[in-house]
């Protein structure tokens, strides 16, 4: 192969970037970056070299910063240079020196980045074809979906890997041709780290029984490329027909989502962007079938059975806007105080008395759970006394509410009917009768 019309034959295939982007190059001072800064040389790109110093490796560490500053000498380029505390921060961050150095040497090299006319504006990195096949075969024994088969793609937004057509072998060929001198990284002899072990033991285990296993995977990365390709513009026809936004919400209807399939992977690809892992399909599948009420819920969103639809919800939204009241609960409390609810049986007259804080309630009419949230326009309820219904609006007019007093206005629904406005009057279906047995009273602690 020759690597630098190959080399030019991708970055035009790809539309990866032309003669007046400005590169910044990636440069750890092995033989994979040092290639890339000589294709980039031959091929006549204008280009810059940064490189950082984990100071993981003592001395060694050392002697590629001073490695890839002749490096830069030689092409006659600027070169950035930093240096971190790696393993300090992976210490203080509680996380893995791996996730670490990767974190630190992205955000520093973005930084880099910039539209200013001297800046350079793209950042390549020397990712080739085994790194991608050992990233394909690390997502699948992780377990992954059609987004981990694609493996590391040629370009993310400012991110472009110009390499992913060349092969290890191709690029140790290309430097021992033109006697490029390289560095060697001694933790790359090491099965310590993931991807060693399955570059130096996995892979070269599966080439002894299909030798040409790393070409097929070539292969079949272009293929896994395209596949997901369709697979996402399916989704999306998906997506369009069963996500309805209201406000700031995501409703599905269920009865049209259980009609789809394959069920189990549609529905992954609908809940995922709202922080929802794999494993939790199971547990919104289970809503489908599940009474109102009933929940799961990621590190940012809720999903909940409402009625005949799912409702997607930010937790915050929640947390301000939506509280569940669980038919149990005694004690809640929310944005502007506490509710404490009593349950009663009724053997003879009731003491009813006017308190505007505390709610006596029928409790054969109410459905559990309730929903305590803020009231919005279009609300309406039946006032106590009225035969009528009455919009919110119309009732915070009546009423003379100040516009402070409506902002901090409470609703609590059952069934989707509204039964109390919290601190001002219940309505009218849910009064206290000569038939009521059961007796439900809610009292408002203003917080």
């Amino acid at each position: 192969m020759n690597l630098t019309n190959a080399f030019t034959s991708y970055i035009a295939n790809e539309k990866l970037f032309g003669k007046n982007d400005r590169l910044l190059l990636a440069v750890s001072g092995g033989v994979d970056s040092v290639v890339l800064c000589e294709l980039c040389h031959r091929a006549g790109f204008s280009f810059t070299i940064a490189h950082c110093n984990f100071r993981l490796r003592g001395a060694e560490s050392d002697r590629d910063e001073a490695f890839v500053k002749l490096l830069a000498q030689k092409y006659n380029v600027d070169v950035w240079c930093t240096a971190f505390d790696t393993e300090g921060y992976a210490a203080a961050n509680k996380v893995s020196i791996q996730v670490v150095a990767r974190e630190l040497r992205y955000e520093w090299l973005h930084s880099l980045l910039s539209t200013d006319s001297q800046a350079p504006t793209l950042l390549l990195t020397a990712h080739h074809a085994d790194d991608n096949t050992e990233t394909v075969l690390m997502n699948i024994f992780k377990g992954t979906g059609m987004q981990g088969l694609k493996g590391i793609l040629p370009k993310q937004g400012k991110l472009v890997r110009p390499l992913l057509f060349a092969s290890k072998k191709d690029i140790l060929g290309f430097a021992s041709q033109h006697q490029l001198q390289y560095v060697e990284d001694s933790s790359n002899h090491s099965d310590k780290y993931t991807r060693n072990f399955f570059r130096r033991q996995v892979i070269p285990l599966v080439h002894q029984v299909i030798p040409e296993a790393e070409d097929n995977m070539v292969n079949n990365l272009q293929r896994f490329r395209e596949a997901a390709l369709l697979y996402e513009q399916s989704i999306q026809v998906y997506k369009k027909k069963l996500l309805e936004h209201r406000d700031n919400n995501i409703e599905i209807p269920v009865a049209k989502l259980l009609l789809q399939q394959p069920l189990s992977t549609i529905v992954y690809e609908l809940i995922k962007d709202y922080g929802f892992h794999a494993r939790q399909t199971e547990d919104v599948l289970s809503l489908l079938h599940s009474e109102t009420g009933k929940y799961t819920r990621s590190a940012t969103h809720r999903i909940l059975r409402n009625r005949n639809r799912l409702i997607i919800s930010p937790l915050q939204e929640q947390h301000d806007h939506l509280v569940l009241i669980e038919d149990n609960a005694d004690e809640i409390s929310f944005d502007r105080g506490t509710v404490i609810l009593i349950r009663k049986k009724i053997n003879g007259d009731v003491d009813i008395h006017g308190d505007p804080a505390t709610a006596m309630l029928d409790a054969q009419h109410i459905r559990y759970p309730l929903l305590l949230r803020k009231w919005k326009p279009g609300d309406y309820f039946y006032p106590l006394g009225l035969r009528k219904k009455k919009k919110l609006a119309r009732f915070f007019i009546d009423s003379k509410l100040s516009l402070n007093e409506k902002e901090q206005t409470w609703v609590i629904e059952s069934d989707k009917k509204i039964i109390w406005v919290v601190g001002w009057r219940i309505d009218d279906r849910f009064k206290i009768t000569d038939k009521t047995r059961d007796l439900l009273v809610i009292r408002f602690k203003n917080g």
